[in-house]
């Protein structure tokens, strides 16, 4: 899948947030340690079958390379969180949002960004951006039927990333 978008001014920060919003999962208010990535699988508690990790349950890095395309295509695409900033390297932060939703689901890549509080530190980004945001993830997600399930499991683990990157009082 090829992508192609001409970004507004906001976008930098719309996709920041994103990038770092999604890396929830390997990311908090310090960088992760690999020692702290989970690799093998855990038991499932009813079946006791080894549960796969969400990286794999979303299909992979294609699965997730398709979802973090549709997703900038539609942040590039609102006025809401694209006209304030402008993006330098769109393959760049393409690759790093793909970078760091495969790590903070349990897959093989490594994140080597910067933690969320200071990446997003001084760019004032709203409540009413950041859910601007989510609901475009969310819209990305739907358009590739991803289940119910690992849709909420994403989402659980990004959600605590609100702290770090909204500053507004």
């Amino acid at each position: 899948m090829e992508f192609h978008f001409t970004p507004g001014p906001l976008m930098r920060t719309a996709v920041l947030s994103l990038a770092l919003f999604l890396t929830t999962g390997c990311v908090t208010a310090n960088a992760p340690k690999p020692a702290e990535k989970a690799t093998a699988p855990v038991a499932a508690p009813a079946t006791g079958e080894p549960k796969k990790p969400l990286f794999d349950r979303l299909g992979g890095k294609p699965a997730i390379e398709a979802v973090v395309d549709e997703f900038l295509g539609r942040v590039s695409k609102d006025e809401r969180i694209n006209s304030g900033f402008a993006v330098g390297s769109v393959p760049r932060v393409r690759q790093r949002l793909v970078e760091l939703v495969c790590a903070g689901t349990g897959g093989p890549c490594t994140y080597s960004g910067r933690d969320m509080k200071t990446a997003h530190q001084g760019m004032k980004i709203t409540t009413a951006q950041f859910d601007a945001l989510v609901g475009h993830l969310v819209g990305a997600l739907d358009k590739f039927n991803v289940p119910a399930r690992e849709k909420n499991d994403l989402l659980a683990i990004l959600g605590p990333m609100r702290s770090s990157i909204v500053e507004e009082p």
